[in-house]
């Protein structure tokens, strides 16, 4: 079976992509890189010759509220158009658990945008909501900071390895459109302050965590249900607890 895994070569891609390929499947890891543009539409028709699957897992360069949105709109209609004409049978899409709760972000409107292509599309579908990924502790201690302080939200959390959210992914690939959404998340809820504390501490970052209830997470002030998965969400096995054990601070670049 094809399968072309739009984002192919980002961190959760790249992982799909493994597991795809290692299950014996024909998978295409479609990036600009390798000469597919979904905003310019540029390589698209011949990734997706005689492709049964389409994953989409890319990211928006920029997070700008006008961008961001330009970016998802424009990259889904191109895609989507690209698919029905290609006779594609599946689209899946990787999103954020919580999108229809953050509207006051630009990013998420943007997401909430994409999602709202997608169900129009005449292509059967599987949206993944997945809750935020522990890889990204790192960046969102970023965003707070303040000087030697990062103000962060106390609000609970539920995040996810990388590892899960790939094999999450696989198994939604290789099952039926399900035309709706599947939940992800990890196996322990947690504040989100907290845990961005205990990552700086494992990566000897001496800056200090400012508990916050006004801080801002993409744009939104965040209560205790904004980033929880519902009941019924399928979990992951990856403690956080574990994981930040082997946790090293981003890369420069």
């Amino acid at each position: 079976m094809k399968i072309v895994v739009i984002g192919g070569t980002g961190l959760i891609g790249s992982k799909l992509v493994k597991r795809l390929q290692s299950k014996g499947h024909e998978v295409l890891a479609a990036s600009p890189n390798s000469g597919v543009n979904t905003i310019t539409g540029e390589g698209l028709a011949d990734a997706l010759k005689g492709a049964q699957i389409v994953v989409d897992v890319a990211n928006s360069p920029s997070f700008e509220d006008n961008a961001v949105m330009e970016f998802f709109q424009t990259s889904g209609k191109n895609l989507l158009a690209a698919e029905a004409a290609a006779g594609v049978q599946h689209h899946i899409a990787l999103s954020v658990v919580g999108t229809e709760r953050l509207q006051d972000s630009g990013y998420f409107r943007a997401k909430l945008a994409q999602e709202k292509l997608i169900k129009e599309s005449a292509v059967p579908y599987s949206l993944v909501h997945s809750t935020q990924f522990f890889e990204f502790m790192g960046s969102i201690a970023q965003s707070g900071t303040q000087g030697q302080e990062v103000h962060i939200s106390p609000a609970l959390i539920q995040p996810i390895s990388s590892e899960d959210v790939a094999d999450a992914m696989a198994d939604v690939v290789l099952g039926s459109p399900v035309n709706g959404t599947v939940e992800i998340a990890g196996p322990e809820s947690g504040r989100l302050s907290d845990l961005v504390s205990v990552y700086l501490k494992q990566v000897k970052d001496t800056r200090k965590v400012v508990i916050d209830a006004k801080s801002k997470y993409f744009g939104v002030e965040l209560d205790d249900k904004s980033l929880m998965p519902a009941a019924g969400a399928r979990i992951g096995s990856v403690k956080f607890s574990e994981w930040v054990k082997t946790a090293s601070p981003p890369q420069a670049h």
